[in-house]
């Protein structure tokens, strides 16, 4: 049976989230989706003596959560697909030395939640792994630390900026017969819009967002309307308007079923700026509130775009545009 979709669109048949699980920091546990994280930390540091560690604390105990919820062991785990926000994916890197599973380190920016879940399925799908755990991390400090400034530096953002996501999420993958279905995986492509303002992000990963969604409805031959909810990973208050209008523009409209993971996972009187950001704010929407949603039939299709901004300190400082990459998955209820 034909797996690929066009250019850029993967079909899965046997593909299913078995279990997830979330952790996160103390401004997530004040934000509206409180009551679907598994576990929220008072103390950013996490008991840990350093933002770094701390990120890789709530990493490890995402990865426990998630397989404990799955009933399975770590012996029966036979891959790890995982990234996070710092040089080198150490968090991700790190937690698997923790878990001593076989690691594939993967880096996408805030896109790598879809971006792991999309080739853990495949390796379900194609037959090189039973179960694949998928996940991702980001801390705001060890974000502001590596690509702005120390949080004790107390730098000025513009109100367009946005606010990393302390938290990690997980899911185990595999075959089974409980559990939401990986249908598709549409893979972006990096776009650049020239934007060299490493703060606004949301203007920057908007186009790229643009392009895996309106791929995603060729390749498949859906349309918004065959959605309950369409998310995009980060672009928050600037980058969801403008996303919103380019898909209208191009004849889809999404009024109806789209938000944005960055808008979702904090409230308004939270001082976030536009919004959330970081590779946590869709895994820990996705893993969250989404699966818990999914889980009680309040949700049945749902198509998550994780986005992404691949700059980096040393590009952004050398003048370079911020180029940037969505990738989007489609997650299912089995019919009844």
């Amino acid at each position: 049976m034909q797996k690929q979709l066009g250019r850029s669109t993967w079909k899965f048949d046997e593909v299913r989230i078995l279990s997830s699980a979330v952790v996160v920091g103390p401004k997530e546990g004040q934000g509206p989706l409180a009551q679907y994280f598994d576990v929220i930390h008072e103390d950013p540091y996490v008991g840990q003596e350093t933002w770094e560690k701390a990120e890789r604390k709530l990493f490890e105990e995402a990865v426990d959560l998630a397989i404990e919820k799955s009933g399975l062991t770590n012996n029966q785990i036979d891959l790890m697909v995982a990234g996070d926000l710092l040089n080198q994916i150490i968090s991700a890197s790190f937690t698997a030395h923790y878990t001593q599973i076989p690691y594939l380190g993967v880096y996408g920016a805030c896109s790598t939640s879809m971006e792991s879940l999309a080739l853990a399925a495949s390796f379900v799908e194609g037959g090189f792994a039973n179960y694949v755990l998928s996940g991702c991390s980001s801390h705001n400090s060890t974000a502001e630390k590596q690509y702005r400034y120390p949080t004790e530096y107390g730098g000025q953002k513009p109100p367009y900026a946005q606010w990393t996501v302390t938290g990690a999420g997980v899911a185990v993958v595999g075959k089974g017969k409980v559990g939401p279905k990986v249908t598709y995986a549409t893979i972006g492509k990096v776009i650049d819009m020239g934007i060299k303002d490493p703060f606004d992000m949301g203007s920057a990963m908007a186009p790229a967002a643009v392009y895996t969604i309106a791929t995603h409805f060729k390749d498949t031959g859906r349309t918004p309307n065959d959605y309950d909810l369409i998310v995009t990973g980060d672009l928050a208050g600037v980058g969801y308007p403008l996303a919103k209008q380019m898909l209208l523009e191009q004849g889809y409209d999404m009024s109806k079923v789209y938000n944005d993971c960055g808008l979702m996972i904090y409230s308004q009187d939270q001082n976030v700026f536009a919004g959330g950001s970081g590779c946590a704010s869709s895994a820990s929407v996705t893993y969250g509130y989404i699966m818990n949603q999914m889980k009680n039939k309040k949700l049945n299709k749902v198509l998550v775009v994780a986005t992404g901004a691949l700059l980096s300190p040393i590009s952004y400082q050398q003048g370079e545009s911020i180029p940037c990459i969505a990738h989007a998955v489609a997650i299912e209820n089995e019919e009844d």
